[in-house]
């Protein structure tokens, strides 16, 4: 029986092109002289991992409650709190009251939280360059149409801001 599918099959290589295209992103980070100097240092040491990255990409700039956030994630409440108080503990968020309900609270960036969230926006940027340079701007394209369309589950994918 040839078991060689188990290797190559799609769900597998995106899994192993998110990971190394995360970690590509988290060492750029790393050595961005805007990211500061105790998050570069922590980034660098591998203390930042993937997972810190779904704060950056999921908390709404206006702030999210914590529920919101772990479902935008896709991650359970309990994983998601133990997330935001690590990086609410590197500076990175802060919990506020919610001004439209007293009983909830809202994760917001902090200044800190504001500049790693533009070291990520530039990282990924050229992340993004890098994967275009080595597989080609036309195949870049076609890929980025296709996960777009598979990731929106049928449903029509906002569109894409073309890069230069």
């Amino acid at each position: 029986m040839n078991d060689a599918w188990r290797l190559t099959h799609l769900g597998r290589l995106l899994g192993h092109a998110m990971r190394r295209f995360d970690e590509r992103v988290l060492q750029l980070m790393a050595h961005d002289v805007e990211v500061p100097l105790a998050l570069s240092n922590l980034a660098a040491r591998s203390q930042v991992s993937a997972a810190h990255v779904h704060i950056t990409r999921h908390l709404a700039l206006d702030g999210s409650r914590l529920t919101d956030l772990a479902r935008s994630a896709g991650m359970s409440k309990q994983a998601m709190g133990d997330l935001v108080d690590q990086c609410e503990a590197w500076g990175l968020v802060a919990r506020e009251a919610d001004s439209r309900d007293a009983r909830a609270r809202l994760v917001r960036f902090t200044p800190t939280g504001l500049a790693w969230l533009q070291a990520f926006r530039d990282a990924v940027a050229q992340a993004e360059a890098e994967f275009r340079a080595e597989v080609g701007q036309d195949v870049a394209t076609v890929v980025a149409i296709g996960l777009e369309a598979y990731a929106s589950g049928g449903q029509e994918a906002p569109a894409r801001q073309p890069r230069t």
